[in-house]
């Protein structure tokens, strides 16, 4: 009996023993296998694209140069109505013109709308030799010039980023003048002038330097239709010399300068 109780009471022993040996060595695995799981890195949120915001009033100058088609037709010589209309030739100015422009802009997403009027100085000159009485010393030379452009547009864009393509349309003004001189040898004969209102469509793209400094280049056609001009003598006669019907377009090409008084970059997330 006894060694029979001694006997269970070494199992016990062992059985004891057998159960510290793996709650130590699960003991000394345990921290092993917990620097070898990989380390979860901590949350870091991605880098902020800056968006350009093309809100806000701006103002500027442009340079660049322009050219424009005229058609002459005679329909009234010396006071008298011819009993039909005689071509009397085209011609195309051209020149320089500088000046500067002031506008709005607000934006909508990627969608920009504005507000433009621009003004130029212009230099556009031209002459034909009238086809009427060709070849003789009465055959009159025509020169015209445009001094001056004005423009009053609105503007619809798209934004990718600080690059802005727009489109534009509205109302053109121009300051149109008029001589006749003898082709033979320059002599002053009659004159006119006029101021011209007529339609312009166009397009220009831009480039945000800064929040502030905006650069591009802008083109714009003018439709200015056709005027009936009656032309005086040089030597201030109380007499009608003769009246043309003059058709003309307008085109201008330029580049800008602006600064933009508007909001700084603001970040989209």
């Amino acid at each position: 009996m006894a060694s029979a109780g001694a006997s269970v009471m070494r199992k016990i022993a062992m059985k004891k023993f057998l159960l510290g040996t793996v709650g130590l060595v699960a003991l000394g695995i345990a921290p092993a296998m917990a620097a070898d799981m990989p380390v979860k890195a901590p949350y870091t949120k991605a880098p902020v694209a800056p968006v350009y915001d093309w809100s806000g009033f701006y103002i500027g100058a442009n340079a660049g140069g322009g050219w424009s088609h005229k058609c002459w037709d005679v329909s009234n010589i010396l006071g008298v109505t011819l009993p039909t209309v005689l071509p009397d030739g085209c011609q195309d100015p051209s020149g320089g013109v500088a000046g500067g422009q002031i506008g709005y802009r607000w934006q909508s997403a990627s969608w920009v709308f504005g507000l433009e009027a621009s003004g130029d100085w212009a230099n556009l000159k031209g002459s034909s030799a009238s086809p009427l009485l060709a070849g003789t010393i009465l055959n009159v030379t025509n020169q015209s010039k445009i001094d001056g452009l004005g423009f009053f547009t609105g503007q619809v864009g798209v934004a990718f980023n600080n690059v802005l393509w727009y489109i534009k349309g509205g109302a053109a003004v121009a300051g149109d003048k008029y001589t006749g001189s003898l082709t033979v040898n320059g002599f002053p004969l009659d004159n006119a002038s006029e101021t011209r209102v007529g339609g312009v469509i166009g397009t220009g793209l831009e480039y945000g330097l800064t929040p502030n400094i905006i650069i591009g280049v802008d083109y714009q056609h003018a439709f200015m239709g056709a005027r009936s001009i009656t032309f005086l003598p040089d030597a201030a006669l109380p007499v009608i010399s003769r009246i043309e019907n003059i058709r003309q377009d307008v085109d201008v090409v330029t580049a800008r300068l602006s600064y933009k008084f508007g909001g700084p970059v603001v970040a989209k997330y």
